[in-house]
C-alpha cells in the first residue's frame, strides 16, 4: 500500500509549527520566515520555483525528498489561505500563483466546501469536509498507487498523527522560540513508541528528525 508522508515540517524549540496572527501578507504569522529560512536557500526549493542555484548539503538532501513518489497531497485550509469561516472570496487560489509546486491533486480540508479549482501544471484543488481517514481514502484513489503527502499545517498533521495514519514524518527543529502560535505535539503523548526515530544536525543550525513506521 502507498505510504503517507510528511516532509520539511519545521517546528520551533517550544513546539510551534506556525506563528500567531496569520494574514495574507504573513502565511506563518508573527514567525515570518524564521521557521523555513533553512529551506529557502536550498537548491531543491529554488528548483521548485523554477530557479537555478541554491545550497547543497544535508538541508538540500532532506528538502529534495519532498516530491519523489508523491501522487496527491492533503492540506488544511489555513495552509491554502488565511480565510476562516465561510469563503468570502472564492477567487483566492492559494499562496503559490497560477502554477503551484504540487503538480498533483490536492485535497483541502475545510468545513466549507467550494467548487474544485483547476490550475496549471496538473494542480487540482478539491475542497472537502472529511475526517482524516475519509480524506486519505480519496487522496489514495487519486494518487494512483503513489504516496500521499500531508502538507500541513500543524493541526492537520496532528490530526493524522492522532489517527495513526502517518508512515513517515520529517520534522525540522529550528533553534528559535516563538512563544505563541499553533503547536504540533499537543495530545500526542508517547508518539515516539510508534516509530523508529533518527536525527541529523545541519551546519545551518537546524536538526532534522525523522519518524519512520
Amino acid at each position: 500500500m502507498s505510504k503517507v508522508r510528511v516532509h520539511n515540517f519545521a517546528v520551533s524549540l517550544d513546539g510551534f509549527a506556525t506563528g500567531d496572527e496569520q494574514s495574507l501578507e504573513a502565511p506563518f504569522g508573527h514567525a515570518g520566515g524564521r521557521l523555513m529560512g533553512w529551506f529557502m536557500g536550498t537548491r531543491a526549493f529554488r528548483s521548485m520555483n523554477g530557479k537555478d542555484g541554491g545550497s547543497e548539503g544535508i538541508d538540500n538532501a532532506y528538502a529534495a525528498g519532498w516530491g519523489p513518489g508523491i501522487g496527491a497531497e492533503i492540506m488544511g485550509r489555513n495552509k491554502f489561505g488565511p480565510q476562516r469561516g465561510p469563503w468570502e472570496n472564492e477567487e483566492w487560489q492559494g499562496w503559490w500563483g497560477d502554477n503551484p509546486p504540487f503538480h498533483t491533486p490536492v485535497f483541502v480540508l475545510t468545513h466549507h466546501p467550494r467548487p474544485t479549482l483547476e490550475l496549471k501544471g496538473g494542480n487540482t484543488f478539491h475542497f472537502i469536509d472529511a475526517t482524516p481517514a475519509e480524506a486519505l481514502a480519496q487522496a489514495r484513489e487519486a494518487a494512483g498507487g503513489l504516496d500521499v503527502r500531508i502538507g500541513g499545517g500543524p493541526e492537520t498533521v496532528r490530526q493524522f498523527l492522532a489517527a495513526d495514519l502517518i508512515d513517515y514524518l520529517h520534522v525540522v527543529l529550528v533553534p528559535i522560540v516563538l512563544g505563541r502560535g499553533v503547536r504540533l505535539w499537543d495530545g500526542l503523548e508517547s508518539l515516539e513508541d510508534r516509530f523508529t526515530i533518527e536525527s541529523a544536525t545541519s551546519p545551518s543550525g537546524v536538526t532534522h528528525v525523522t519518524f519512520t513506521r
